[in-house]
C-alpha cells in the first residue's frame, strides 16, 4: 500500500517474496495495481448461512469500524430492484449516499443493481459459505470494490438451501398471437405493480365479473395492498403469468393478460386463473395462457389442475376444453367446473350429488 516508486515496488515484492519462502508452491508473483485514493463512503456487502434461513445478506456501513458501528440490515437472497432499494434504507448510512452536506449523491441505481447482482451470484452458487465485500467504496464518480473473501463449503452435504425461491426465469419466454403480436410470457415481478393498474383499467364490467365472479371496483382491485401480495410471488405456492407487449403508440411496455396457478398446500392440486383485456380477447392468449399453466404445473409436480368458470363465461369454457380440461356443472357451487389430470387423464367431477 501507499507505494510511490519503482524502488519501493521492488524492495515491497521482496519483502513478500522472504515471507513465503518456506511454503513451497504458496508464491506465484504479484499483481501491481493503481493506488486507489478513497474518496467516498465505505460499505459492507457480504452473505453467510443462517442455521434456519440459510444464506442470508448483509449491507451497511464497512471499513475497519464495521464491528464498531454497527450499522447494517439483513435480507433474504434473490434480491430484486425494490427489495435492494428496501434494504439500503434499513440503513443509517443511507441518508449520507442521497448527498448530505454539499456532498453529490452516489449512483444509487448502479448500486441497487450491484446488490441484485450479489444476491444472485449467492442464489445460483451455494457452494459459497461465507463472502465479505469490504471495503466496497462509493462516491458520486464510482463504486470499487477494495478488499473481498470467499469461503466455500467443504461438502455438498453441506449446501443450504435458500429460503425464498429464485425468480423461475426458465418460464420466461416469448409467444406470437394469431394477429401476429409479439408478446413477452413471463413470470410477475414485485415492479410490474404500475403496469398491473394500468391492466386493471382496460377491463370491461362483464370481464371483471366473470373474473370475480361479481363485482369489483377498479380502486379496490388496484389498491397497493392488494397488488402488492399479487406482485410479490411466493413461487413455491403460486406461479403467476404476464403476457407483456409494447405499446406501438408509446413504446413503453404493457401487460396484456393474466394467467395464474395456485397451489393447494399439500401442493398436488392447483387452481388456475386467467384474465385478458377487453382489446386482446379472441387472438389465443387465454389459450396459450392456461396450455402454460398446465406445462408449469407438471414441472411443479401437480397432479390435478381445476378451475371455477362461471356458468355463462361460454368463451373460457370453450377456452378449457381446447387444452384438454374436463368441464361439468358444479351443482354445490353452481358453477362450471374444469378439471384436468396431469398424468393425461380426465378426472370425472365430484359433486355432492354424486
Amino acid at each position: 500500500m501507499n507505494l510511490r516508486s519503482e524502488e519501493e515496488i521492488r524492495r515491497a515484492y521482496r519483502r513478500i517474496q522472504e515471507a513465503v519462502k518456506d511454503k513451497p508452491g504458496a508464491f506465484l508473483g504479484v499483481t501491481v495495481e493503481p493506488m486507489v485514493k478513497t474518496e467516498g463512503y465505505e460499505l459492507i456487502l457480504g452473505s453467510s448461512i443462517d442455521p434456519q434461513f440459510g444464506p442470508v445478506l448483509l449491507f451497511g456501513s464497512g471499513g475497519q469500524l464495521v464491528e464498531v458501528i454497527k450499522d447494517y440490515a439483513l435480507s433474504l437472497p434473490p434480491l430484486n430492484a425494490t427489495l435492494a432499494l428496501r434494504l439500503m434504507e434499513r440503513t443509517r448510512i443511507y441518508k449520507a449516499l442521497r448527498g448530505v452536506r454539499g456532498r453529490a449523491p452516489i449512483n444509487l441505481l448502479e448500486l441497487e443493481r450491484i446488490l441484485v447482482q450479489f444476491s444472485r451470484l449467492i442464489a445460483e452458487q451455494p457452494w459459497i459459505k461465507e463472502i465479505d465485500i469490504n471495503p466496497l467504496v462509493v462516491s458520486a464518480v464510482q463504486i470499487l470494490a477494495l478488499d473481498a473473501r470467499i469461503v466455500l463449503h467443504k461438502q455438498a452435504k453441506d449446501l443450504p438451501r435458500l429460503a425464498i425461491r429464485p425468480y423461475p426465469q426458465e418460464y420466461a419466454g416469448t409467444w406470437t398471437s394469431n394477429d401476429g403480436i409479439l408478446l413477452t410470457i413471463r413470470p410477475i415481478r414485485p415492479e410490474d405493480e404500475p403496469l398491473m393498474v394500468r391492466f386493471h383499467g382496460t377491463l370491461s364490467e362483464e370481464t371483471v365479473h366473470f373474473r370475480y365472479f361479481g363485482a369489483a371496483k377498479l380502486e379496490k382491485r388496484i389498491a397497493h395492498e392488494r397488488l402488492t401480495r399479487i406482485c410479490f410471488n411466493d413461487y413455491d405456492r403460486e406461479i403467476a403469468l404476464v403476457a407483456v407487449r409494447q405499446n406501438p403508440d408509446t413504446k413503453e411496455d404493457e401487460i396484456i393478460g393474466t394467467g395464474r396457478l395456485i397451489k393447494a398446500y399439500n401442493g398436488s392440486q392447483a387452481q388456475f386463473a386467467i384474465l385478458i383485456s377487453d382489446a386482446f380477447q379472441g387472438h389465443g392468449l387465454g389459450t396459450y395462457l392456461l396450455s402454460r399453466l398446465v406445462e408449469i404445473g407438471r414441472q411443479e409436480g401437480v397432479d390435478r389442475i381445476i378451475g371455477h368458470i362461471l356458468p355463462e363465461n361460454h368463451a373460457m369454457r370453450s377456452v378449457s376444453q381446447r387444452v384438454g380440461f374436463n368441464v361439468s356443472f358444479d351443482r354445490v357451487n353452481e358453477v362450471m367446473l374444469a378439471e384436468k389430470d396431469l398424468d393425461g387423464e380426465t378426472l370425472e367431477v365430484l359433486t355432492a350429488e354424486r
